[in-house]
């Protein structure tokens, strides 16, 4: 039989928060709140806690955990993922990140021409003795035109590239809030969404729809803010706004921190 040192005591008495692989990019079926499933890949850090009297892990239980849950990830799969990585490892604490992009079909505001945009999001779950903790993060981009720029010019205003990326505790652990309803607020919260696939009734259209609704990174921040308070489905969220300059060689960007929404307090098991 061949030795298994991980399983072999250790005499240090140091106890380990987090030992586990990173970087792991692996094929995932996302379902989605269309209805479907969608096909992505997603770049895995996943870990456990190391007793302070065991050697070390097994570090091939993280690839045969993540591939006996790749088809069906959602919420509540994602818990299960953890829980499952937990119990194969024997330790008190398991935590599951997994990045990917997650995309939507989107239809063109005018002529209807669908194409799928894809959304940088993320979920993390964590699950110890006591409970779960789940958090989802989506990274929206937007289109912003510059309040400023509009009132102060004769013609036009300068417009830009923004990302708003929202992170959010559910109320519950069986709540249904998915990536879907953190897009549909950050999408809200902009000068107008960004399209995958526009024809040129459609262009006039977003040209013309986001001169007429100009914001600032402040306004988008909280415009956010507004729509996530007191939402059913979310406990707690924070929200950051990037915008890429056009016309200077530097970002804006407003933030805030991690917020109670009126609906509850944040997640746990």
């Amino acid at each position: 039989m061949l030795p298994d040192l991980q399983s072999h005591p250790d005499t240090r008495g140091i106890p380990l928060d987090e030992v586990g692989v990173e970087g792991l990019r692996y094929p995932l079926l996302v379902g989605d709140g269309q209805g479907g499933k969608r096909e992505t890949v997603a770049t895995a850090t996943m870990s456990v806690s190391l007793a302070a009297d065991v050697k070390g892990t097994h570090l091939s239980r993280f690839i045969d955990v993540l591939h006996a849950w790749r088809d069906q990830l959602g919420a509540d799969t994602a818990l299960g993922m953890a829980d499952d990585l937990r119990l194969r490892m024997g330790s008190a604490t398991a935590r599951v990140h997994l990045a990917f992009p997650y995309f939507l079909e989107r239809a063109a505001p005018v002529t209807g021409a669908v194409a799928f945009v894809d959304y940088a999001c993320a979920i993390t779950v964590t699950a110890t003795d006591d409970g779960h903790e789940l958090v989802l993060q989506a990274c929206v981009p937007v289109t912003s035109v510059c309040p400023c720029s509009k009132a102060i010019s004769d013609r036009g205003a300068h417009n830009q590239r923004g990302r708003i990326t929202i992170e959010a505790h559910p109320t519950t652990l069986d709540s249904s809030l998915w990536f879907d309803h953190l897009i549909d607020a950050a999408e809200a919260a902009g000068s107008s969404p960004v399209y995958a696939l526009l024809k040129r009734p459609d262009e006039r259209f977003v040209t013309m729809a986001g001169y007429d609704n100009p914001v600032f990174v402040e306004d988008m921040a909280r415009a956010v803010a507004q729509a996530l308070h007191g939402h059913p489905q979310v406990a707690a969220f924070r929200v950051r706004v990037v915008n890429d300059e056009s016309i200077h060689n530097h970002a804006a960007y407003a933030q805030l921190p991690w917020t109670a929404s009126r609906s509850g307090e944040a997640a746990h098991g």
